[in-house]
């Protein structure tokens, strides 16, 4: 595989095993098993904070590491995991779409999605799924203690992240889903992944029990960073407000929500359960969930 050579150098090699020995004090042995996230960029990723904590937390000799791939490049990426024998790959972008059409079987929700963020080896057999939405419901039902079973929903976006999420919250037996997006065509598109999502203007978000902004609106590095991604008027006491940007930890949104007395879920949890989605099915194992969380509370 000569290709091979043009995505690695020396330095990047001395680099993740650098960042192996440093995670664990445990030495690597021949029976170490490798799982990683793949992505351009993906140095900043926390996947490799969360998923080691969780093999340690259960005594799991796994090792997970954060690989750059650049686009055009997850192809061999995934020849690479059949070849190595890697059990398994988050994938973030540029690649989720691509990913989804190399991999040898699609699960449901990646299929409906045609977007892979999370791959599983069985011999040389790839198969893909995306986790980021049961991530989002899982985290949220946690939260608030309850299903969203029969609840109405807005979703604010129409990307990537908001077609996981819509496509989620219809599984898990949401009553309604409006889908507020600046453009008319994405929107459409995102409310078409489902029956009994539509396409609303942004003050119907007043008449649903659930807001969820998958904006970057709010992000701390974002084009607007103070700026909330729901306007005030539209919210009430009543309402649950998530928001998956995790940094900050409060965004605009959650802090106008909170002011008004409504329930506030931040996105550290969607982030979390995600990556507790894929360690189940990578090590067939319960995720230990405190010891996950912990491992980025503070980042």
């Amino acid at each position: 595989m000569g290709s091979m050579k043009q995505c690695w150098s020396v330095s990047s090699v001395t680099s993740v095993v650098a960042d192996l020995i440093s995670a664990f004090a445990s030495p690597i042995s021949g029976e170490t098993r490798l799982a990683a996230v793949i992505g351009d960029p993906v140095r900043h990723s926390l996947s490799p904070q969360i998923h080691n904590a969780a093999y340690q937390a259960n005594g799991l000799d796994w090792r997970f590491l954060a690989l750059p791939v650049a686009a055009g490049r997850a192809p061999a990426a995934l020849d690479a995991m059949r070849a190595l024998s890697i059990e398994g790959f988050s994938v973030t972008m540029p690649h989720k779409e691509v990913v989804a059409g190399h991999v040898d079987e699609l699960m449901p929700a990646a299929a409906a999605l045609a977007s892979v963020n999370c791959v599983r080896r069985e011999g040389d057999r790839l198969i893909g799924d995306s986790t980021d939405g049961i991530g989002f419901v899982r985290a949220l039902e946690s939260d608030i203690g309850r299903s969203i079973a029969d609840a109405s929903v807005a979703i604010v976006g129409a990307g990537g992240a908001a077609r996981s999420i819509i496509d989620a919250v219809a599984r898990a037996g949401a009553s309604r889903i409006v889908v507020v997006n600046r453009t008319q065509g994405a929107a459409e598109r995102a409310a078409a992944l489902s029956p009994i999502a539509s396409v609303g203007a942004a003050a119907q978000v007043v008449d649903v029990d659930i807001i969820v902004n998958t904006t970057s609106v709010g992000m701390a590095s974002g084009p607007a960073p103070d700026t909330s991604a729901v306007a005030p008027e539209f919210l009430r006491g009543e309402h649950i407000v998530a928001d998956i940007v995790y940094q900050p930890r409060r965004t605009p949104l959650l802090q106008v929500a909170a002011d008004i007395g409504a329930h506030t879920v931040g996105g550290l949890g969607m982030l979390v359960h995600q990556a507790a989605v894929a360690f189940e099915w990578w090590t067939g194992q319960p995720a230990p969930l405190d010891a996950m969380t912990a491992a980025v509370a503070t980042a």
